[in-house]
């Protein structure tokens, strides 16, 4: 068996995504494995990582014993490293993405892919025109929890779907208060942020991935907390959205909820749930479990009585979900299948093309809320 080197610059190397999650949890592992298996070969990562802070990226490089520079053009100009990955600040990405392109890298990014489904389309046909593969980060969809609902939709469990809801969301502080979970560019439109912007790529894969596709939506989204305290205590106002609540219609014809919110306080099963309803039967998952009513074990309920409780135990009649196979952390599953797809040319789920989709889920609840009315996600062009 050989072992294959393949060049990667992962740009945004010192961020909380790029480093708990790409390297921590995805191309670190692989690299203390002895590499990918990919058609007999083994391919070994060879990073270079990337950013504005020097001192930092130098400790993380020692790390992961990878080659690290401030100067991400330098990086681009170098030929043995074909792999761009872009897990720096939303606000730059086309820019990223572009220079990637021009310099003839085939690229990997968190999303969102783009600002606009227009501005993907163009990263897209430049790709191409290069005959570059381009993939997305759409990691979600693999959480234990999310892929056992999904082993039950492969299965035929729900009969036809009637409907489904996905919950999600924590207070965050404002900063003054309480030092804020997550940083202030979240909170504005310069820095790329918005809950809509921010979490419904996210929502559109998940929900498409295991219930077919979305034929359209009517969102309305608000701003729960006007200002906010940014890391250096300044106020600031808050120009973009922080919740949303979208209803979609299905092509299959089901009707679904969206409700997310960085103002609400947790009480359900997790930070985030996903319930579908069908004729045979109904589950809800979170991030690590999956639990499941068949029709059979459904209870009859007649009526709301005033007077005093029912004594019904309603979460005794569900089962937890069995594991959908051996756990992989999500981000490393995407790492994987885009290795192999640039590597052996194997079919790769969320390419850019997916990404681009998640952008025009975003981009048509934005119309919705503002024209107050539902809106077709392939009228988003």
């Amino acid at each position: 068996m050989a072992l294959k080197e393949v060049g990667i610059i992962v740009n945004g190397a010192t961020g909380r995504i790029g480093s708990t999650q790409h390297l921590a949890n995805a191309l670190g592992p692989i690299r203390a494995e002895g590499g990918l298996d990919v058609g007999g070969d083994r391919v070994m990562p060879r990073l270079l990582l990337v950013t504005r802070n020097a001192q930092k990226l130098a400790d993380i490089a020692k790390t992961y014993d990878a080659e690290w520079t401030t100067d991400l053009d330098a990086a681009l100009a170098r030929p043995e490293f074909p792999i761009f990955f872009d897990a720096a600040a939303t606000s730059q990405r086309v820019s990223a993405l572009s220079k990637a392109i021009a310099a003839g890298k085939h690229l990997y990014s968190e999303k969102p892919v783009a600002p606009t489904v227009l501005q993907g389309r163009e990263l897209l046909q430049a790709a191409q025109a290069r005959g570059l593969k381009a993939g997305a980060v759409e990691d979600k969809v693999n959480l234990p929890g999310l892929r056992k609902l999904a082993k039950l939709a492969d299965d035929g469990f729900f009969g036809r779907i009637t409907g489904f809801k996905l919950e999600f969301g924590w207070w965050v502080f404002d900063g003054g208060e309480r030092p804020s979970q997550r940083s202030s560019w979240n909170y504005t439109k310069a820095g790329g942020g918005g809950m809509t912007s921010d979490m419904y790529p996210h929502w559109r894969y998940i929900i498409e991935d295991i219930l077919g596709p979305i034929r359209r939506v009517v969102s309305a989204v608000s701003t729960a907390t006007p200002e906010r305290v940014d890391e250096q205590g300044v106020p600031f106002a808050v120009d973009v959205d922080d919740s949303a609540t979208t209803m979609l219609e299905m092509e299959s014809g089901a009707i679904g909820t969206i409700v997310s919110s960085w103002a609400t306080r947790v009480r359900r099963d997790d930070l985030v749930t996903l319930q579908v309803d069908g004729s045979a039967g109904s589950a809800v998952a979170g991030v690590h479990r999956c639990w499941a009513q068949s029709a059979a074990d459904t209870p009859s309920l007649r009526h709301i009585n005033p007077e005093a409780e029912s004594g019904i135990d309603h979460f005794a009649a569900w089962r937890d979900v069995e594991s959908a196979g051996p756990h992989v952390n999500p981000y490393r599953v995407g790492w994987e299948a885009f290795l192999r797809h640039v590597i052996a040319g194997t079919p790769l789920r969320s390419d850019l093309s997916a990404g681009i989709r998640d952008v025009q889920l975003v981009e048509a609840c934005y119309r919705s809320a503002a024209e107050r009315k539902w809106v077709d996600l392939n009228d988003i062009v």
